[in-house]
């Protein structure tokens, strides 16, 4: 059975799903909707797909089984829980949402539908995050002891400016750790295992126009006792590509936006060697470094093969939605503790509150 997909929010993001469905097996890309309607015949006019003029209307074509949603992030609870009531399965760009009741309310939409959820996180599939989780899995790095990620990347203000809900609270949910190195916050999750306390700082020191933050800094403590750092940055000129090291007393790996830069283990292992070989040969481009724009869509494909796979056997897509919230949590503790000075303790309550305070500030 080949499965048809709808894309709701026909920016920038919507041409990467439009190509990453056009990879999947099995897929088909039927229709298209954005509230501005010029927006979604222009995609229709690129993709061959029909533009639908009302999401209700979009909904209701029974050729769609699959909906991916590419509104500003704080704008992603309305389609997905409209969609997940129209029976459609449904994929959410990061973040799932900008608070965790907003997060909750779409994970509870879909799970009383009984349709799939995924959070688009595309870097847990590329292929040197997945050695990093099989050797992390394998305990090959011993006593874990630091896990930091580094996302020095830059913005300018035209990029700010582009767009009305850029910047804000309201919409973008946050800033360089929201909107930027949530990718690297999940991998880190994802690799280091749950984050139990942060303690951090942000600030806006490049940009105007903005309310959020375009610098952050936080420590964090894992629930297996080990330490880490975050760094997030739009205001790092020219904008490097995003580092992952993971650190214990047997080993330690560093990935450089998809590619291991270093691999070194107390024991060595066969597959050792073929990894150090696929590490000479780069394959990374500028992973949206200094261009938003400039990042492939490989991930995204390799990740929605996962949730057609799920429809299939009725299994559960790698990154669901309780996946999706964990990053959001994370990032909202971080804010939570540069807005206090104090450290935060996870996991958070549930606290729709939390952006809204900030911005009265």
């Amino acid at each position: 059975m080949a499965y048809g997909f709808g894309i709701i929010g026909c920016g920038m993001i919507a041409r990467f799903h439009a190509h990453a469905i056009d990879d999947v097996k099995g897929a088909k890309l039927v229709g298209c909707f954005d509230t501005f309607s010029a927006s979604a015949d222009r995609l229709a006019a690129e993709t061959g797909c029909k533009a639908y003029h009302r999401l209700e209307d979009m909904l209701a074509d029974p050729r769609i089984h699959v909906v991916t949603i590419g509104t500003p992030s704080g704008a992603h609870l309305e389609p997905a829980v409209a969609a997940a009531k129209a029976g459609k399965h449904v994929i959410v760009e990061k973040p799932l949402e900008i608070t965790l009741k907003r997060c909750d309310a779409i994970i509870a939409a879909c799970k009383k539908s009984g349709v799939k959820l995924s959070t688009i996180l595309p870097s847990r599939f590329h292929d040197g995050s997945r050695e990093l989780k099989r050797a992390a899995d394998a305990g090959r790095f011993g006593q874990l002891t630091l896990g930091d990620a580094y996302v020095k990347w830059f913005r300018t203000q035209a990029y700010y400016d582009s767009g009305a809900w850029r910047g804000t609270w309201e919409l973008d949910g946050g800033g360089a750790l929201m909107n930027q190195a949530i990718h690297s916050v999940d991998l880190l999750s994802w690799l280091m295992g749950p984050v139990a306390e942060v303690q951090a700082q942000t600030a806006t020191l490049a940009h105007e126009r903005i309310a959020v933050e375009d610098t952050a800094v936080a420590t964090l403590r894992f629930a297996n006792g080990a330490l880490g750092v975050i760094e997030a940055s739009t205001a790092a000129f020219p904008g490097y590509l995003k580092r992952i090291e993971i650190n214990g007393s047997e080993g330690s790996a560093v990935l450089e936006e998809e590619d291991l830069k270093h691999w070194d283990f107390a024991k060595s292992q066969k597959r050792d060697d073929a990894i150090r070989e696929q590490m000479l040969k780069h394959r990374s481009t500028g992973g949206g470094a200094a261009d938003p724009s400039a990042i492939g869509h490989h991930g995204h494909a390799r990740q929605f093969t996962d949730v057609v796979k799920s429809i299939r056997t009725n299994g559960q897509p790698a990154v669901d939605g309780a996946e999706g919230r964990r990053s959001v949590e994370i990032i909202l503790a971080i804010y939570k503790s540069a807005e206090s000075g104090r450290p935060v303790s996870l996991p958070l309550a549930s606290d729709p509150n939390l952006t809204a305070r900030r911005r009265t500030k």
